[in-house]
Formats: structure tokens, C-alpha cells, sequence
């Protein structure tokens, strides 16, 4: 039959105290010195009975080198929960900040949009007054600024188009005048050509009939040859000379 849960909770007699103290005590100390061994683990137990008597283990019995690392660990997490607890402080403290720093901001833009006047008084009213005024006239100073920014650029486009179309106007007129010129040079070959040609048909000589005696005795008559006519101004016996 298995032993029962052992209820936990201070033992009242002092001897079964002990006895539980020392069974447990070896125990703990054997668990401990399993648990380096397994495990490759630096392990350190310190344990005080009632009395004061100190019991302890350590790995490889360099318990200072142990708590030393412990201590250093310890020292690391401590700062790192504090700084941890400092920022969120911080953080919640900007928070705070920020968002009454939002509040004001949006009050300030409803006031501005001439809402929520209610709770202001005279004074404040009167300096809202005059940031507005303030504020105007830096619009229609900007809006001044760029008006005539906005001129100038015209101006300048104009003044650049202007010298565009000068220049566009003057490569017609060059254009216009080469081809008059073109065209008053082709009438002129024209003319030239016509005044040749007429002169070389007044100056051409009458084509007259010429014939080539052949050995036979008979005659061959030329590429325009006709029959004779008789010639104005010859007397007849040259005529029949002619034709015999």
C-alpha cells in the first residue's frame, strides 16, 4: 500500500521536525549533485536549519564564482526593470503631455473657425481678433507674392512668344522672297528660251531639192526632194536646161 500525500505544513514536534529536516536535507543535496551531473549545470545550494547551522553544495566547490554570476545577473535584471519602469513613467508622462498639447491645439483651431466663442471673454476675443487680422494680412501678402510671381511668368512667356513669331515672320519673308525670286528666274529662262527659239526659225535657210547622178545615168532625188518648179525671174531656155 503506497504512503499518502503528506500534508504541507509546519511540523509541531520538534524531533519529527528534525528527523523530516535531515531526510530532506540529503535529498535536496542529492538532487542537486544529479541535476550538475546530467545536466552540465553550474548548480549552488545553501540551506540553514533552525539552529543556524549552514549546509551547503556547489558544482565543482566554486560557490563564490556562483554567486558572484547570481549576483552580477540579479544587478543586471534590478537595472533593466527599473529602466524598463522609468521609460514607461516617461512615457505615460509624455503621453499626458502630448494629448493635453492636442486638446489645446484643437480648442485654439475651433476658436479660429469661430466656434465655441462661448467661453471666452472680452480680452481673449480681442486677441483672437487680432491673430486673425495678423493672419489675413499674411495671406494677402502671400497671396500678393504670388500674383505677381504669376505675372511675371506670363510676361516672360509673352515676351518669349513675341521673339518666336519675329523670328517665325522673317522665315516667311525669306521664304516669299526666294520663291519670287525662284519664280522671276523661270519666266526669265522661259522668255530666253522662246526668244531662241524664234530666232533660230527666222534665221533657218528654205530646203531646196538637190539630185545625186548615179552610174546607171538616172538620178537619186535627196530625203526631202520634189519635183522641180520653176525658179521666178529665169528665163525660159534655163529652164529647159535645167529640166533636160
Amino acid at each position: 500500500m503506497g504512503r499518502g500525500k503528506v500534508q504541507l505544513k509546519r511540523i509541531e514536534n520538534k524531533i519529527n521536525r528534525q528527523v523530516t529536516f535531515s531526510k530532506r536535507r540529503a535529498g535536496l543535496l542529492k538532487k542537486a549533485h544529479e541535476i550538475s551531473v546530467l545536466c552540465d549545470a553550474e548548480v549552488a545550494l545553501i540551506i540553514f536549519s533552525t539552529k543556524g547551522k549552514l549546509y551547503e553544495y556547489a558544482t565543482d566547490s566554486c560557490m563564490d564564482k556562483i554567486l558572484e554570476r547570481y549576483e552580477r545577473y540579479s544587478y543586471a535584471e534590478k537595472v533593466l526593470i527599473s529602466a524598463e519602469s522609468e521609460t514607461q513613467g516617461n512615457w505615460c508622462h509624455e503621453y499626458r503631455k502630448l494629448k493635453a498639447k492636442v486638446e489645446t491645439i484643437q480648442k485654439c483651431q475651433k476658436h479660429l473657425m469661430g466656434e465655441d466663442l462661448e467661453t471666452l471673454n472680452l480680452k481673449e476675443l480681442q486677441q483672437l481678433e487680432q491673430q486673425l487680422e495678423s493672419s489675413l494680412k499674411h495671406i494677402r501678402s502671400r497671396k500678393s507674392q504670388l500674383m505677381m510671381e504669376s505675372i511675371s511668368e506670363l510676361q516672360r512667356k509673352e515676351k518669349s512668344l513675341q521673339e518666336e513669331n519675329k523670328v517665325l515672320q522673317k522665315k516667311l519673308a525669306e521664304k516669299q522672297k526666294a520663291q519670287r525670286q525662284q519664280a522671276q528666274w523661270d519666266q526669265t529662262q522661259q522668255q530666253t528660251s522662246s526668244s531662241s527659239s524664234s530666232f533660230m526659225m527666222r534665221e533657218a535657210p528654205p530646203a531646196t531639192n538637190i539630185s545625186y547622178p548615179v552610174a546607171a545615168g538616172g538620178r537619186v532625188e535627196g530625203p526631202a526632194a520634189q519635183p522641180p518648179q520653176a525658179r521666178i525671174g529665169l528665163p525660159p531656155w534655163m529652164l529647159s536646161h535645167i529640166s533636160s
